[in-house]
């Protein structure tokens, strides 16, 4: 059964019921896989994934199935499913879907993947890091190609079709010079084409280059608050994790957001600006359709340190009575700053080059401690050293709050794109 067909026996199934509400989501996508072993191509493969969803609110109840079979049979055993859920489920009158929007068609990206040209792109990657990097490891690494064809349909008439092609490349690696092995790092980036070489995109370069450097670390022999350069490979994950505990629908409807309140006020550094933007042209893995049935629009969240909008959804928006954002997050954007990286270095008396960080997940209050790793020591304006684990501990909120600059370059990784980000007031913890 062809994927739209699915979804319009899924709709008429639906009417079938007499349920008062509904929502189907058709996912079906192609992935083409290059891996790398050992410096080899050991596996080229293609998986086709299907799955569909669907949502009944009936009532003021409501219940969700996902299936990834399609026939006849499959569909009618999860439409009685949702009704047995319906029969159970509480009663809370913000369930609701979209409401009529004019039916649209998005479409970004390849149809098929180029193989002859993700073989030479990856070879010659492989290649490469041989002759300029013989001290590297790469212990897992892949180059893939998604073809995604999501179709969402609701019983307000909703209608809207997203077909995207995009490529991806994941890459584990550490350096080794005899007994020396040093931390673990990855890169992980998406492209809209082939055109660029692995090695020169996003920070896989610097990242690799960096990896071989720390074979020699230094522990931080004191405790003290400092500086904190944040690398754009670790602001991405940083500002997902401000989006989490204060700005999305649990952390608003629990009230435990600091920032429940915050719309229209300062809560950052005059210097941070970021959007959620997944139209924007620069961001190639972004989408057009939000999961509960909207066309997606770009957002600007936070503008010059004053908070724009919160990321709720249309559950989140009805619960609270807020604003429904523009979007459900993601592909982030931070303005660039005036001042270049190196020049911020200048500007560090005493702190450390924050590229990757392992810890728990922050604190409703944004505390939040872990272990730097890949990580660098600065000093009187000059990055002295790679260091040994070093832990460190600070509060979200409060890094943002003390922006001290933002680099004038960015680095695109197709999800988002990130410059890097002076803070201070850091507890940084060695031995």
């Amino acid at each position: 059964m062809a994927n739209n067909e699915a979804v319009n026996k899924t709709m008429k199934l639906l009417s079938e019921a007499k349920l008062e509400k509904y929502q189907v989501i058709s996912n079906k996508s192609k992935n083409t896989e290059m891996v790398v072993e050992r410096g080899e191509i050991s596996l080229l493969r293609t998986t086709t994934d299907v799955n569909l969803q669907i949502t009944a609110v009936n009532k003021n109840k409501k219940a969700r199935i996902n299936t990834n079979k399609t026939d006849d049979s499959a569909i009618e055993e999860a439409i009685k499913n949702v009704q047995e859920l319906l029969e159970t489920s509480e009663v809370d009158e913000a369930y609701d879907i979209s409401p009529f929007q004019e039916t649209k068609q998005f479409e970004s990206g390849d149809k098929e993947p180029s193989k002859e040209d993700m073989y030479n792109l990856i070879t010659r990657f492989i290649e490469a890091v041989k002759l300029e990097y013989p001290k590297l490891n790469i212990s897992e690494s892949s180059l893939t190609f998604n073809f995604a064809e999501v179709n969402l349909v609701n019983s307000n008439g909703v209608k809207y079709l997203q077909t995207k092609g995009i490529y991806s490349f994941y890459v584990v690696f550490t350096a080794k010079d005899g007994n020396k092995v040093s931390s673990m790092n990855f890169a992980s980036f998406s492209m809209g084409n082939l055109e660029k070489d692995l090695l020169d995109t996003a920070t896989l370069r610097t990242l690799i280059k960096e990896n071989i450097e720390q074979l020699k670390t230094k522990p931080i022999n004191e405790k003290f608050v400092g500086d904190v350069l944040i690398t754009p490979d670790y602001l991405g994950e940083l500002i997902d994790a401000f989006a989490a505990i204060g700005l999305s629908d649990g952390s608003i409807i629990s009230e435990t957001s600091v920032l429940k309140d915050s719309i229209g006020e300062t809560i950052a550094s005059s210097k941070l600006t970021i959007h959620s933007n997944p139209r924007s042209k620069h961001i190639c893995d972004g989408y057009s359709i939000t999961a509960d049935g909207f066309e997606a629009r770009d957002l600007t969240i936070l503008e010059n340190g004053v908070l724009k909008s919160h990321l709720l959804g249309l559950y989140g928006a009805k619960k609270t009575g807020r604003e429904r954002a523009e979007n459900s997050g993601g592909a982030y954007i931070v303005d660039a700053g005036d001042i270049s990286y190196n020049d911020i270095i200048k500007k560090v008396k005493k702190g450390i080059l924050l590229a990757r960080f392992s810890g728990g997940s922050p604190s409703s209050n944004g505390d939040v401690s872990g272990v730097a790793k890949n990580s660098y020591y600065i000093e009187d304006g000059k990055v002295q050293y790679p260091i040994s684990e070093t832990m460190i501990a600070g509060n979200i909120y409060d890094m943002f709050k003390n922006i001290k600059e933002i680099s004038s370059e960015q680095v695109n990784f197709g999800k988002t794109i990130m410059p890097w980000i002076l803070t201070s007031g850091v507890t940084i913890s060695g031995k």
